[in-house]
């Protein structure tokens, strides 16, 4: 019985979304950000030489068709990148009106959301007295810290000390449908942090606020503070069954690794497997060996976007590239006959962009085990419908597979 393995590279975009001009980075449209386009160039140019050299190196998902995907959706040259695709591959095109995690993995999963997310405004205050309110009482605190737009790490240096010394979290948000509280594991507590994320979070949902996130850190004011990979993510729930819930009705076991657990709500899912993304590997690569036939894997490998996109380090981004592929190619060799791996991406974070946040973009999609050929630009729900026609499961939606 066939198995699938749909594997997110959180952030990897390829450009060329026909409406990034309606999105934006403070004051700049997203029109032109191309993630993986820009680093291939960079790369080329000898421009992220950080613990890395060179033209960017990803023969495994080059072979599959990525260097292709880019130039079909940019038709810019893609140096180093001229494979003749072995797989079947094509580029993604989203029509829900984010650029965020909830909205991408949805989309791909076969259900588009219907709403418009509520972004906060970026001003400080950036919250509303009644979720100021909420947040200070479900933490039994006199108040917040920070309350603004912030970067992740930034925010914990800039608030840290003034949280270990007062007890109040440290509140912010992004251009994301979003409110991050980050807490202290100790002097908080990591499980007093989650309880307070989850008692907000109803409050946030219901006005259409995409996540409540939970952002643990450890460290002294002396040392620094550095954030750990307790992160939780408490999403509002999908507004439809989803390709989880597909196959789990239909008898599939479907395994999560990464954040998708916290994506689609723990809804149609069995198991779930966390940590940094090369624990995340790991647990690829033992599924890979150990998966019953006709299992789902659903993974997300996070760090793209959290440690490389947002933080707009090029040479990171691409070192964390070609280990991906390298760990990827020794993946693929141990895949079943009957098999299906698709590889693609949920939206952009362009490292080379203006500030530090998404970037509106296609995705590639790459696809090993069901022959080679182009698909063309697709949208995102195709692959979802693709992976339950691969699994023999009837798809819901207006998805169509690309087998």
């Amino acid at each position: 019985m066939a198995r699938a393995f749909l594997v997110v590279i959180d952030s990897v975009g390829c450009g060329g979304a026909p409406d990034a001009d309606l999105f934006f980075n403070g004051t700049r449209p997203d029109t032109g950000a191309n993630t993986l386009g820009h680093i291939i160039v960079a790369c080329a140019k000898g421009e992220a030489e950080t613990g890395r050299s060179g033209p960017l190196s990803v023969p495994h998902m080059d072979a599959l068709g990525l260097g292709a995907a880019v130039r079909l959706s940019t038709g810019t040259e893609t140096p180093g990148l001229t494979a003749t695709p072995s797989g079947r591959w094509g580029v993604a095109r989203e029509i829900s009106r984010g650029k965020d995690t909830p909205s991408g993995h949805w989309e791909i999963a076969g259900v588009p959301v219907p709403w418009d997310w509520h972004v906060f405004p970026d001003t400080k205050p950036a919250f509303p007295p009644e979720v100021t309110l909420a947040l200070a009482q479900a933490a039994g605190t006199e108040g917040i810290l920070a309350n603004c737009h912030a970067s992740g790490t930034a925010v914990i240096d800039d608030f840290g000390a003034e949280h270990m010394r007062t007890g109040w979290p440290i509140c912010y948000t992004s251009a994301d449908s979003v409110l991050q509280i980050a807490a202290h594991e100790q002097a908080f507590g990591l499980q007093r942090l989650l309880d307070l994320c989850k008692s907000v979070a109803p409050l946030l949902h219901s006005m259409k606020v995409g996540r409540v996130i939970a952002r643990p850190f450890v460290g002294t004011p002396e040392e620094g503070f550095k954030r750990t990979s307790n992160r939780k993510d408490i999403a509002i729930a999908p507004p439809a069954p989803t390709l989880c819930d597909w196959a789990h009705a239909a008898g599939h076991p479907v395994h999560a690794v990464g954040k998708i657990g916290d994506i689609f709500s723990m809804r149609g899912i069995d198991d779930v497997r966390k940590g940094p993304d090369r624990d995340l590997m790991g647990h690829l690569s033992d599924l890979v060996d150990t998966a019953a036939d006709g299992a789902l894997v659903f993974a997300n490998f996070v760090e793209f976007d959290s440690e490389y996109g947002h933080r707009r380090d090029v040479s990171g981004y691409a070192r964390h590239l070609e280990w991906f592929d390298a760990e990827i190619g020794n993946i693929l060799p141990r895949l079943r006959e009957g098999d299906l791996l698709v590889i693609t991406a949920d939206h952009g974070n362009d490292p080379t962009w203006t500030g530090t946040d998404h970037t509106r973009e296609q995705v590639p999609v790459l696809c090993h085990g069901r022959g080679a050929g182009q698909v063309g630009v697709v949208n995102f729900v195709d692959i979802g419908a693709s992976v339950a026609a691969h699994l023999g499961i009837a798809a819901q939606g207006t998805g169509k597979s690309l087998l």
